[in-house]
C-alpha cells in the first residue's frame, strides 16, 4: 500500500539526458547539452505521464495558505498582499495541473483509468474537488483586489459549483468502489481514506461565505440547508473513516515510513468541520433572523471547541509519529503536502472560533498554527518544485 502513494522511481534508460549518443558509424557524436529542468526525463513531454490526482494536494495546501492568512484575527501590514500572491500561484498551479491531467488522458488513457481502480490511488480523487473550492473561496477573500466583486464573485461560485458537484461524485463513487471492486486488507485503512469524504465538507465551508450573495429568499435558504447537509455527510462518513484509522494503527502500528505523512489528513476534517459550522454560523443572520442565528452560532461555538480539541491531540500524536520516523528516515513525496492543507483548516477553525469567541488564547492558538503552516508549505513547496521541475523525479514515468 505504501508504496503505490508515491511515484514509482525511473528505471535508468540510455540516450537521455548529458549522455552522448553514438553516431551510425560508432563515431561519438557531439556531447548533448544538459537540460535546466525536467533532467531525469528522456523528454520534457513524460512529465504528463504520472500526474495521478493527488498532485492536486499542491494545490489546496498552497491555496490554505493565502486563504488562512486573511481569515486569521490578528492582522499585520503586507499580509494580504502576500496573501493574494499566493492566491494567484495556487491559481497559476491550479490551472497546470488541470491541463497536464487532460494532456494525461490523451495521451495514457489507460493509465488514467487505472488510477481511479486502484485501491490508493483512487481515494485521493477528492483532491481535485477540494482544490477548486479551494481556490474558489480564495478568489472571493482575496480575488477581489485584483479582478474586481463582480468577476471574483462568479468565478468563486463557478468553481464552488465545479467542485462541489465533482466532491459529491467522488464521495459517492470511491465508497461505492471500495465495498464492490478495491481489495482491502485488514491493515490497509489510512489517512487517504478520508480524501473523497472530506470535499462536501470543503462545500460546506466555502458555501457559507456564498450565502450572503445569494438572493434572498428560498435561493438562501436552499444554499443554507444544502451546506448544513453537506457537513453531516462529510462529518459522519469522517467519523467512521478515523475510527478504522485509529483501529488500524493500533492492531497494526504505524507502518511504512511513506505513510506517516497521512496521518495528517486526518486533521482536514476536523478542522474543516469547526470552520464550517462557525461560518455557516455567521451568515444564519441572513435567513433564520436574529433568534435564530444565534442558537446557530451557540451551537457552532460549542461543537467547535472539543472537536478543536480533539485535533490538537491527534496533531500532538502525530507529530511524534512523524519525528520518530523521520529520524529513521521519512523519504519525500507527495504525501508530504498533507503537512500543509489539513494544518491549514485548523487555522482557519481557529480563527473563527476567535472571531465568535473573543478568547485571546484562541487567537493566540490561530496565530502559532498559522506560523507552523507556512514553515510546513515552505518546506514542502520547496522539495516539490525541485522533484517535479528542476530534476522531474516526481514526474517520471512508471516502467515495468
Amino acid at each position: 500500500m505504501a508504496h503505490a502513494l508515491l511515484p514509482t522511481p525511473p528505471v535508468p534508460t540510455t540516450g537521455g539526458g548529458a549522455s552522448e549518443p553514438a553516431t551510425g558509424s560508432g563515431t561519438p557524436g557531439p556531447p548533448r547539452r544538459r537540460r535546466v529542468l525536467f533532467r531525469v526525463l528522456e523528454s520534457p513531454s513524460d512529465a504528463v505521464s504520472a500526474v495521478t490526482p493527488n498532485w492536486f494536494a499542491a494545490v489546496m495546501g498552497t491555496g490554505i495558505v493565502a486563504n488562512a492568512a486573511v481569515t486569521l484575527p490578528v492582522q499585520v501590514p503586507g499580509l494580504r498582499a502576500a496573501a493574494t500572491v499566493v492566491w494567484g500561484a495556487a491559481t497559476l498551479l491550479l490551472l497546470v495541473l488541470a491541463g497536464a491531467t487532460v494532456a494525461h488522458w490523451v495521451r495514457f488513457p489507460a493509465v488514467a483509468r487505472g488510477h481511479l481502480l486502484h485501491p490508493v490511488t483512487g481515494h485521493f480523487y477528492g483532491a481535485p474537488a477540494m482544490a477548486l473550492l479551494t481556490v474558489g473561496a480564495g478568489t472571493l477573500l482575496v480575488g477581489t483586489d485584483v479582478l474586481g466583486p463582480a468577476a471574483a464573485l462568479t468565478v468563486s461560485a463557478v468553481l464552488w459549483t465545479l467542485g462541489t458537484c465533482l466532491g459529491l461524485v467522488t464521495a459517492v463513487l470511491v465508497p461505492y468502489l471500495t465495498f464492490t471492486r478495491y481489495d482491502v486488507a485488514d491493515d490497509a485503512a489510512f489517512g487517504g481514506w478520508l480524501m473523497p469524504v472530506v470535499p462536501p465538507m470543503v462545500s460546506a465551508a466555502t458555501g457559507a461565505l456564498l450565502v450572503p450573495h445569494v438572493p434572498a429568499g428560498q435561493w438562501r435558504l436552499t444554499l443554507l440547508l444544502a451546506c448544513g447537509g453537506m457537513f453531516g455527510t462529510s462529518l459522519i462518513a469522517s467519523l467512521v473513516i478515523i475510527t478504522l484509522v485509529w483501529s488500524r494503527l493500533a492492531r497494526h502500528k504505524t507502518g511504512p515510513a511513506a505513510t506517516v505523512p497521512t496521518l495528517w489528513i486526518l486533521l482536514g476534517p476536523l478542522g474543516q468541520s469547526v470552520t464550517a459550522a462557525n461560518l455557516l454560523g455567521g451568515v444564519a443572520y441572513t435567513v433564520l433572523g436574529p433568534h435564530g442565528s444565534r442558537a446557530v452560532e451557540l451551537a457552532a461555538v460549542l461543537y467547535g471547541l472539543p472537536v478543536l480539541g480533539f485535533a490538537l491531540l491527534w496533531a500532538a500524536v502525530a507529530l511524534a509519529v512523524t519525528v520518530r520516523t523521520a529520524r529513521a528516515g521519512l523519504p519525500f513525496g507527495l504525501t508530504w503536502w498533507s503537512f500543509t492543507f489539513p494544518v491549514g483548516t485548523c487555522v482557519t477553525g481557529a480563527s473563527a472560533l476567535a472571531l465568535h469567541t473573543g478568547a485571546v488564547a484562541l487567537q493566540v492558538l490561530a496565530v502559532t498554527l498559522y506560523v507552523a503552516l507556512l514553515g510546513a508549505w515552505g518546506t514542502v513547496a520547496a522539495r516539490t518544485f525541485r522533484g517535479a521541475v528542476l530534476d522531474g523525479t516526481l514526474l517520471a514515468p512508471h516502467r515495468a
